[in-house]
């Protein structure tokens, strides 16, 4: 039987993760890409693309390498913890990297262009001649730029989608509005050469940062299964106290006029280091929500008025499919996705959308394990569940995340890292199982249970499992400072994420209690 065409339409971080995956089952996978290069979002251009999300010059990614890295080819011990997107190449640092991704013998980086909806073919029978994987096309949130006065205001206004450099702000006076992760950096950045910066904040926002405690990558840190276990144990409330706590004593939120009224886990968490520096000095000011402009001026809902000569609205995107519009909907950035994959009403399941989801985390895994999952689907190799089922899970998990999250179009493809990696690894059979490692490998599993977890986690087992695995879960923490040892000392550092001792003892009551377990079993 002939090995089935994929079409891939992307080549961003989720479309290569695709290409692999389909190379990996025995798919032909095609690639669309309107581009001219690998890369997507994360491939820095001076200009932006019209209909496509974009990158400032000094973006620094907000999850570490260990956590993004292409699982059969770790990413090299002397590479910088955090990668930067770089200048001037055909994509950011990780992509350079050596992987057999991107071996030139695979084929899988032929790119078949495609400028829009009319160079993708349609097929018939609800797409079942053809498998896709389609990746969204990103326009930037219109929502602020309907503010009452902007049309008269003289100076010069932008989304941060068309920021590159702060060059061009030097001795200006600038308000930056929105406090995600693209605002706070541009904010922070332009306080170092513009004459003033206003951090315009609707609702406040709680403020993590990238270095944990010890010095470590906060994910590595705080992104294990012992800690999303106690999370889970803990009641909600409680969880928030404590983490506000965490947060607060780095600096207090109130006291620099960011905290918010709903609570820590009500709202996807911003990523930002130097911000309080910034406050502190006064090189930027936190003002609430803008009211209305003037001509050379913006009122706040507090009835302060200052004057400024730009704004920068960083006030996210909305995503769109206009190549598929017969078969998905997109209402208010909401669209109906079973495990946020899978459309529920198609004839047959051959349309799959990868990396359609905001984690507090890296997406690069999540999108791995969906497209493992997908073309396991697509191979016939694992079936789907009844339209209805799908239905009714899209349902529960929507009413999930409004009760939940502060009602935004940016919460409405909101994760949690571990419980959602582990139920798309439930899916293709790849969960790792603590208990059974306990009991088999206790080394290992120490390391699973407490320590970070990352990529590699999901190929201890199952379809598609590396016999590098094991060796690359034990000497993670080894890349981790390595570039950070630049310096010769005699004793090199170790990781603190949990007490050695502690983890001694939890591992010994898990061992007794799995054997418990199993003695009473019937």
């Amino acid at each position: 039987m002939a090995a089935r065409g994929v079409a891939i339409i992307g080549a961003g971080a989720s479309g290569l993760c695709a290409l692999k995956c389909c190379l990996d089952e025995g798919l032909v996978p095609t690639c669309f890409e309107r581009s001219g290069d690998i890369g997507g979002l994360w491939r820095f251009e001076e200009h932006s693309e019209e209909g496509r999300a974009s990158i400032y010059r000094s973006l620094i990614i907000n999850t570490s390498k260990e956590m993004i890295t292409e699982v059969s080819s770790p990413i090299p011990a002397l590479s910088q913890a955090s990668p930067k997107a770089t200048a001037g190449c055909s994509g950011p640092h990780w992509l350079e990297m050596p992987s057999p991704l991107w071996a030139p013998s695979q084929g899988c980086i032929a790119l078949t262009s495609h400028s829009g909806p009319d160079q993708f073919p349609k097929h018939s029978s609800s797409l079942s001649r053809r498998t896709a994987t389609p990746c969204p096309t990103s326009l930037p949130s219109r929502t602020s730029l309907s503010l009452p006065g902007l049309e008269k205001f003289e100076g010069w206004y932008l989304h941060s989608r068309d920021y590159k450099s702060p060059r061009a702000f030097s001795g200006k006076r600038v308000v930056v509005v929105g406090t995600g992760n693209s605002g706070m950096d541009i904010a922070v950045e332009l306080s170092h050469v513009a004459k003033q910066v206003f951090l315009s904040t609707k609702r406040g926002t709680w403020v993590l940062h990238r270095v944990a405690d010890g010095g470590y990558p906060f994910d590595l840190s705080y992104l294990t299964r012992f800690l999303q276990l106690l999370h889970s144990l803990l009641p909600k409330n409680v969880s928030s106290f404590f983490l506000e706590r965490k947060l607060n004593a780095r600096f207090n939120h109130a006291l620099y006029g960011l905290q918010p009224q709903h609570r820590i886990f009500d709202q996807h968490l911003t990523i930002n280091d130097d911000l309080p520096n910034r406050i502190i000095s006064g090189r930027v000011l936190v003002k609430p929500n803008i009211q209305e402009f003037t001509e050379t001026s913006a009122i706040f809902e507090d009835g302060t008025r200052e004057d400024i000569d730009a704004v920068v609205f960083a006030t996210g995107y909305s995503f769109s499919f206009p190549f598929l519009e017969g078969y998905v909907k997109v209402v208010e950035n909401q669209i109906p996705l079973y495990k946020f994959v899978f459309p529920p009403d198609l004839e047959k399941p051959t349309l799959a959308f990868i990396g359609l989801i905001q984690p507090l985390g890296a997406i690069m895994p999540i999108s791995e394990l969906q497209c493992r999952w997908a073309t396991r689907v697509f191979k016939g190799l694992q079936v789907l569940p009844p339209s209805a089922d799908m239905l009714a899970d899209i349902v529960q998990t929507k009413e999930k995340m409004a009760k939940r999250y502060v009602k935004s179009q940016r919460h409405t493809i909101q994760v949690d890292y571990i419980p959602y990696m582990d139920e798309l690894a439930c899916q293709v059979g790849v969960k790792p199982n603590v208990l059974t490692l306990f009991l088999t490998d206790p080394k290992l599993a120490r390391e699973v249970a407490f320590g970070p977890c990352t990529p590699y986690q999901y190929r201890l087992r199952g379809p598609g499992e590396w016999a590098g695995a094991r060796e690359a879960i034990l000497t993670q923490w080894q890349r981790v400072v390595r570039p950070l040892q630049s310096r010769t000392r005699d004793h090199p550092a170790c990781s603190r994420t949990v007490p050695h001792i502690f983890k001694v003892f939890f591992s010994i009551g898990l061992i007794v209690a799995t054997l418990v377990y199993v003695s009473l079993s019937p």
